[in-house]
């Protein structure tokens, strides 16, 4: 099940997110969301879980 977030983004960027919906890059603003969260994660995940495992072998 998914839940729901609220986030505050500059007029500019919805305006942007609009676009690529306009543009059928994606089928709604919130699935351009999901899409950028996706690989803000695959890009960051890793990094943070390796320091806090390290974290966690320190202590």
């Amino acid at each position: 099940m998914m839940e729901r977030i609220t986030i505050r983004l500059p007029r500019q960027q919805i305006a942007m997110l609009e676009k690529l919906v306009d543009a059928g890059e994606f089928p709604t603003v919130s699935e351009a969301v999901r899409y950028a969260v996706r690989e803000l994660i695959e890009k960051k995940a890793n990094r943070v879980l390796r320091d806090s495992e390290q974290i966690s072998f320190e202590v």
